[in-house]
């Protein structure tokens, strides 16, 4: 817990100590009692209608954030379900139905084609993830987009090894169809799918030559986990997939029966002529699964340490359920741990969350999102290319003290990108002087060595601190003072902040405060 300790430490504090608990900011929650026995039908303040939607999402904006406050937490999840999407909304780069770019005809390129061809596959993946970047910044259905995120680091595979930008395409597309659908369905498909053929070796694997990437990672990685198979389990089950293959100058999922072994294999104590789907289906029948896989939502929703209990009982709903992914993310969801006070602020954000949550939250506009991609590339995440077959480690590997910087970085730009509050804004105009009796205002001096624009990012400050009845030049009150953290934060900063400070300079301390990297 070294990188959260870091990032929670309040004043006084020394590096071993435990992180900064919701009841030492007890005066930021939401601290309502009960209004039902049940705590599912307990009502959404504002405070926890916004923990939902960052836990689920990324950070909601007021029209985002509105129709939740007042439901039960049943409805508000039912109604976060609902309203999920399967298809992207952002229009998909030119090139990606068009042929493999590597085949046959790439034996006979000189040099100098070879270079141009990899120059080009360079700029598809380049606008691949800016694609996704930007489907992230603009989804009407975050949940959507961190379930893809979720899928695509448990069934990893790499652009470093497929190197096939449009298999990659397809890829992403099968896991948000299958994002919140059906487990069992979505492990069958990405099994067969060309760009996990590829990239564990699964596609030349052959009766009396089988590659055993895919038998073990399958078992260790997608199902079970380890512990819970033994080597000769690998090699029986490797002889199951084989047979599986690719039409190269499609990149098509291909059945290779000449391939595949029918000889007897025996797996996890059951014998029989398996193929692969069967090989599959043993796997989703073992208890191990569901534990499995409900333990590794449990990190990403909920909190970096399982409660054995009730990730018993989700697991037993989701594996009742036939496994389906909206039923154990429903019951996920109406733990007690997850709305628990102390739940909040326990999970560090990931690149993609901080820079979506940062774009999505600020009405940030940008010229290009491959921006967006390469911003994410510079704190840690790397589009289609997680690490290993592991994927990204997540929690506190998000960061360190190169990272945290450029995080830092990243909101420093995004207050550069606004000319409104290095002109003062509408804080000036005549029609916003007296806008809140009391708000006190401060002589307003353009820093002479900030630019007043960065380029291709646009984001208005005074627009956004319209709601608050603010300029960027004005000082807010205590009341505008703790909105403001409430919008932004978790819970109250870790860093003393100086009320002295006008609203611009006073928000930019709040992203700039360690529990801005929480949620």
């Amino acid at each position: 817990m070294v990188a959260v300790v870091a990032l929670t430490a309040l004043p006084g504090q020394n590096a071993s100590a435990k992180p900064a608990t919701p009841t030492q900011h007890a005066p930021h929650r939401a601290t309502h009692a009960p209004t039902a026995a049940d705590p599912a039908q307990r009502t959404l303040s504002e405070s926890d209608a916004r923990y939902l939607l960052t836990r689920t999402g990324y950070a909601p904006d007021a029209r985002e954030l509105a129709p939740f406050v007042g439901l039960t937490r049943a409805e508000a999840v039912d109604r976060l379900l609902a309203q999920t999407r399967r298809t992207a909304v952002t229009p998909v780069p030119a090139w990606v139905n068009e042929g493999p770019l590597y085949g046959e005809a790439v034996k006979n390129l000189t040099q100098e084609q070879r270079r141009a061809l990899d120059q080009r596959r360079n700029l598809m993946a380049n606008q691949l993830a800016g694609w996704w970047a930007q489907e992230m910044a603009t989804t009407p259905s975050p949940l959507t987009e961190r379930m893809t995120m979720f899928w695509h680091n448990h069934f990893v595979s790499s652009d470093d090894k497929v190197r096939e930008p449009g298999v990659l395409y397809r890829q992403n597309v099968l896991l948000r169809a299958n994002a919140l659908g059906n487990f069992g369905t979505l492990l069958h498909s990405v099994s067969k799918d060309p760009a996990m053929l590829i990239y564990l070796d699964g596609a030349g694997s052959r009766k009396g030559h089988p590659n055993e990437n895919f038998a073990r990672e399958v078992m260790e990685l997608f199902t079970l986990g380890e512990g819970h198979y033994t080597e000769l389990d690998v090699r029986e089950a490797a002889r199951a997939y084989t047979g599986w293959s690719i039409d190269r100058p499609t990149m098509t999922y291909l059945w290779r029966p000449n391939f595949h072994d029918t000889d007897t294999k025996t797996v996890l104590g059951q014998t029989g002529n398996f193929d692969g789907d069967q090989m599959l289906d043993i796997l989703l029948a073992r208890p191990e699964t569901a534990t499995f896989v409900t333990t590794k939502l449990w990190r990403e929703f909920v909190s970096p340490t399982p409660d054995t209990a009730q990730v018993t009982r989700v697991a037993d709903v989701f594996r009742s359920s036939g496994y389906d992914i909206r039923a154990a993310l429903k019951a996920l969801l109406l733990t007690p741990a997850f709305w628990d006070a102390r739940t909040r602020g326990t999970l560090v954000k990931s690149p993609s969350e901080f820079v979506t949550d940062t774009v999505r939250e600020f009405d940030i506009g940008y010229d290009d999102p491959a921006m967006l991609a390469q911003q994410m590339r510079v704190l840690g995440q790397d589009l289609f290319r997680p690490p290993n077959v592991k994927g990204w480690p997540g929690g506190d590997a998000w960061i360190d003290s190169t990272t945290l910087l450029a995080r830092k970085q990243f909101v420093e730009r995004m207050f550069r990108a606004t000319e409104n509050a290095n002109a003062g804004g509408p804080a000036m105009a005549p029609q916003m002087v007296t806008a809140r009796p009391g708000v006190q205002r401060t002589a307003f001096q353009p820093p002479s060595s900030m630019p007043r624009t960065v380029a291709g990012v646009r984001f208005d400050l005074a627009r956004w601190l319209q709601p608050y009845a603010l300029g960027p030049v004005d000082v807010p009150e205590a009341g505008t003072r703790d909105a403001l953290q409430r919008a932004v934060l978790p819970f109250a900063p870790a860093a003393p902040q100086t009320a002295s400070e006008n609203s611009a300079a006073y928000l930019q301390s709040l992203l700039m405060d360690p529990a801005y990297q929480l949620k």
